[in-house]
């Protein structure tokens, strides 16, 4: 166990009994809201791969040369 959460730990204790509802509920908002974080970027990231092309180009400059043409009619 870290210092940091002996520390909080040794806090808590001192809170009156009363009090612990409280706490808790800030506790689990916190948590809540780093799983609801790593849940968006992970749900953000799932879209971006089924956005994202797949390809087959194998030649580059033929395909810049393809588009060109296409584009300017050169």
């Amino acid at each position: 166990m870290t210092a940091l959460r002996q520390s909080a730990i040794r806090e808590l204790e001192k809170i009156p009994e009363d009090k612990i509802s409280f706490i808790l509920q800030i506790m689990q908002g916190v948590n809540g809201l780093y799983y609801d974080n790593q849940a968006e970027r992970q749900e953000a990231f799932s879209r971006l791969e089924q956005l994202r092309r797949k390809g087959t180009v194998t030649d580059y400059d033929e395909e810049l040369a393809s588009y060109r043409k296409e584009k300017y009619g050169k």
